[in-house]
């Protein structure tokens, strides 16, 4: 009997404000309180697990992670958001050096990469890429001392006069200086490795909020009549409703998207991303790669001295696309008299390829090959996963959805802010911001779904540091304002 009553209790709590809406502070820890005697008085045994028991801590959680982890979502929205735009701004600002006027037939790619080695005699080779299109530059890329990590000078030729029409510093050997930055503001605010913990920490909290205020919103209560604000902002609502309306069915359209977006942003985390190349390797085998190696060549010194004739990057592309590579290639000359050439198919559109021939220098014989077909796939999803995030994988319509996901979660932080801010008490003096929803859920769970959970939790807080990491220092600070909160209640009730 007092089971039911705690259940209904409970019950009364969630339904006191539909949705999202918690107890206006001041009631709820009464309330609560209330329960936890009741549980109390029905001789100390916890409630069954039920969601009545579960929303409240779920509520908590969800409210300290979008206080706090909403700056790092912000930011990570704002750059994703300007990062979209970024391959127009690349056509027009670099446009020069990208695109030339069609006349006649291409000269030798040789002739293209001698024509780029004199523009910048101090670097070394370090891989070509043939221009795709008739209106397309050629771009040879040089390893030159004095660059960041990562970063390449790039020479771009016309493949029609061999003239060289500028040269860019080039991240990763392809992204001019523009995407480049905004890509690099993105993923860690140009502050080098350390900026890198903003943004796994913001795709470490995005699914624990997007999970979260779904299960929220969807299990509210609600009549069937009123099914449909699950998806449709209330109409008529003001205030707090309102914008809690709007907050959750923004939320609930964006939902597989952001999923996405987490999912994907945590693969090149430097954290958890190592914990996933793990998992992926343990699961599926590593990623099929071509042997750069010469057959029969690394087996003795006598034969490894013996300089090999080269037969020329001319003819090392004609054995890539004999061997049914085409589109978008990257050409990487040996780095060692007895290594070949890779030729790497690198379109990242849709279909993907991503083909991998190597290439005897000596007799331009391809000598090992890795296929795209053989990808695990999981090898094959994270592929797609990181293409999409970078708005690669279906061109411009990938790039609109990317956009629209990034002001959904503007939206959706900035009305989370604002319910935050029509929560706080109006009848106090001074500067006050709303308050948490109650503490203490957790208290009342029973400790057979206690313990697996928490396990749960610290497994995932291992592999994924930057979620566990947070999770301890809300608890942390969880802990040490309740106990503040009772030394002043005991305080004023020795005072009394």
């Amino acid at each position: 009997m007092a089971e039911s009553h705690t259940a209904q209790a409970a019950t009364d709590i969630s339904t006191a404000d539909p949705g999202l809406n918690v107890p206006e502070a001041g009631h709820e820890e009464s309330v609560h309180g209330r329960i936890a005697e009741a549980a109390t008085s029905s001789g100390g045994s916890k409630p069954p697990v039920s969601w009545s028991g579960l929303r409240p801590l779920l509520l908590r959680l969800h409210f300290y992670a979008g206080v706090v982890i909403g700056p790092f979502l912000l930011v990570a929205a704002i750059t994703g958001l300007m990062y979209t735009a970024t391959p127009q701004i690349e056509a027009v600002v670099y446009r020069h050096e990208l695109k030339v006027t069609p006349h006649g037939e291409a000269e030798p790619l040789s002739a293209q990469v001698a024509a780029a080695r004199k523009a910048v005699p101090e670097g070394t080779l370090f891989s070509v890429a043939p221009a795709t299109g008739r209106t397309d530059s050629t771009r040879v890329v040089f390893d030159k001392p004095g660059l960041p990590d990562n970063y390449t000078q790039t020479a771009f030729v016309n493949p029609y006069s061999s003239e060289v029409l500028g040269q860019e510093r080039t991240f990763a050997g392809w992204w001019l200086p523009v995407r480049a930055w905004v890509d690099g503001f993105h993923r860690h605010l140009n502050l080098g490795e350390f900026g890198r913990n903003y943004s796994e920490i913001a795709a470490s909290w995005l699914w624990v909020e997007v999970l979260g205020g779904l299960a929220l919103w969807l299990t509210a209560p609600r009549s069937r009549r009123r099914l449909r604000r699950v998806l449709v902002p209330q109409g008529g609502a003001k205030g707090r409703r309102r914008t809690m309306s709007w907050h959750a069915t923004v939320g609930v359209w964006a939902s597989i998207g952001l999923l996405g977006l987490s999912a994907t942003g945590m693969t090149w985390s430097v954290h958890a991303g190592a914990s996933i190349g793990k998992i992926q390797s343990a699961l599926a085998g590593p990623t099929p790669a071509v042997s750069t190696t010469l057959p029969g060549r690394a087996a003795g010194k006598e034969s490894a001295s013996v300089p090999v004739k080269d037969v020329g990057i001319d003819a090392v592309v004609a054995s890539a696309h004999a061997a049914g590579l085409r589109g978008v290639l990257d050409v990487t000359p040996p780095t060692k008299d007895q290594t070949t050439y890779v030729v790497k198919e690198n379109t990242r559109s849709w279909p993907e390829r991503h083909d991998t021939v190597a290439v005897d220098p000596a007799t331009g014989k391809v000598t090992d090959r890795a296929n795209w077909a053989d990808y695990p796939l999981l090898a094959k999803m994270t592929n797609w996963g990181i293409d999409a995030h970078m708005g690669l994988l279906f061109g411009l319509a990938n790039q609109i959805a990317l956009a629209l996901l990034a002001v959904a979660l503007i939206g959706m932080i900035l009305r989370g802010y604002r319910m935050w801010w029509l929560r706080r008490p109006t009848r106090t003096e001074g500067f006050v911001l709303g308050r948490a929803p109650a503490r203490g859920a957790w208290r009342r769970l029973p400790g057979w779904f206690l313990a697996p959970a928490v396990l749960l939790t610290a497994m995932i807080g291992y592999y994924v540091p930057l979620f566990g990491l947070p999770l301890l220092a809300f608890l942390a600070v969880d802990l040490i304002i309740g106990a503040r909160r009772r030394r002043r209640t005991e305080r004023t009730e020795v005072a009394a």
